[in-house]
């Protein structure tokens, strides 16, 4: 049995996005044998072994918008499987969230909520994409270079070979690298909403209104940007 093949049956890949990997299935059992590693060594790794691939527990044939992240949250217990979400008691959030809640507010008016699951987002479509799928705990960009690329590279391949409709949005340096895999999937860029560099062009950049009228000009819907107001949320 495949890597893939046991990603399926225990619920944790989509089938479709299992075919589109296939070419990296021996990859993806590399990765395996690495973390394995890394916890042998005591060094352990996040999210957890059933949220690595979380990203890819809905539908490829779903997918309308990809928005790709660097590598999950070092901070431990941050990270939940999808780029710039954090479990919904952490507090406070992030510093690239918080300023990703700012534009949101100000590019559409949404009111943003008080936590980081950006769950709701993902069940509309939306792709939430790390180019690292796991890092060391307080370590950040520790499994850079490790072997995720080449998985996550091979996604991006795979949503530009099914085409539209569908966005990407690309903050950073290192999601701007990605436009040659895109082929005719339109994007939206900006330069990376962390602290150090959100006022030079992140800020004001309305990427998610630049995402719905694109969506809509490819004949979809465009994306309910709002986050609910989940019951078992912490009081702040």
């Amino acid at each position: 049995m495949s890597s893939l093949t046991g990603l399926v049956d225990s619920g944790r890949m989509a089938a479709d996005w299992a075919a589109a990997l296939e070419p990296v299935d021996d990859q993806v059992a590399a990765m395996g044998r690495f973390l394995r590693d890394e916890e042998a060594a005591g060094r352990g790794y996040q999210p957890g072994a059933e949220r690595i691939f979380r990203a890819f527990e809905r539908p490829l044939a779903d997918v309308r918008v990809l928005v790709v992240g660097q590598d999950p949250y070092p901070n431990p217990s941050h990270p939940i499987g999808l780029s710039f979400a954090v479990e919904r008691h952490v507090w406070p959030l992030p510093p690239s969230l918080l300023n990703i809640y700012v534009e949101l507010r100000d590019d559409l008016g949404i009111v943003p909520p008080r936590h980081g699951d950006l769950s709701a987002w993902a069940d509309q479509g939306v792709m939430l994409l790390n180019r690292s799928l796991t890092v060391r705990p307080g370590d950040s960009n520790s499994h850079q270079g490790k072997g995720w690329e080449a998985v996550t590279e091979r996604a991006i391949t795979a949503l530009a070979e099914r085409g539209g409709p569908c966005v990407a949005i690309l903050w950073g340096s290192h999601a701007k690298n990605l436009k040659p895999l895109l082929g005719s999937i339109p994007w939206v860029e900006s330069v990376h909403p962390s602290p150090l560099s959100a006022r030079r062009g992140f800020f004001g950049s309305k990427p998610f209104s630049q995402v719905n009228r694109l969506l809509e000009e490819q004949g979809a819907a465009p994306v309910d940007w709002t986050l609910p107001a989940y019951d078992d949320v912490p009081p702040r």
